[in-house]
């Protein structure tokens, strides 16, 4: 038996035993979200490669009597070191046909950098629609100091899209991820 005043050894142990399974557990979880993230893009079909096998077999059947006007935007937050646009600021699409798009990004940070794209598609009725089967989006791009380039985007638009929405808007947030290039040096 404890002293008064001493702490209790078996609960200081049990409460140590359930923070280690705790740990564990949030550590198990960490690995499962993989798989999991997996199942789930397959299930909704976005963001695994079924989605670009799909949106290509939809290309055989445009909806030629439709069009949907799809405006491109960018944006960059926080510290503004990138000059990033759109090549042209908008399309007018049939849905059911796939088309391309460019943008610019120019790296002026002043040193080496990676540059992550966050896209957005608004309104968020159309975002289930519209289907990018290549993207600059999709994977962190690295940049040297001072270099530019254009990078494609390859979409589609669902026949599926509600018949009251004729303009869909894609927009983009480069965000520069300096963990990444850090690891590229």
């Amino acid at each position: 038996m404890n002293t008064p005043g001493e702490p209790p050894k078996v609960t200081n142990r049990s409460l140590a035993g359930r923070l280690f399974l705790f740990a564990a557990g949030s550590f198990a979880f960490g690995f499962a979200l993989v798989p999991l993230y997996d199942v789930l893009c397959s299930v909704w079909e976005v963001g695994n490669r079924w989605t670009g096998e799909k949106a290509v077999a939809v290309v055989e059947h445009p909806q030629a009597d439709r069009l949907v006007t799809v405006e491109f935007m960018t944006s960059v937050p926080n510290n503004g070191r990138w000059e990033f646009r759109p090549l042209v600021a908008a399309l007018q699409v049939h849905p059911g046909q796939l088309y391309s798009a460019q943008f610019h990004a120019q790296n002026l940070s002043g040193h080496d950098t990676v540059g992550q794209a966050v896209p957005s598609v608004a309104p968020s009725v159309a975002a289930q629609h519209f289907r990018k089967t290549e993207c600059f989006c999709f994977t962190p791009q690295p940049f040297r100091k001072d270099e530019g380039r254009d990078m494609p985007v390859r979409f589609i638009v669902d026949r599926d899209l509600p018949a009251d929405v004729d303009r869909v808007t894609l927009s983009y947030a480069m965000f520069e991820q300096p963990a990444l290039a850090a690891v590229r040096q």
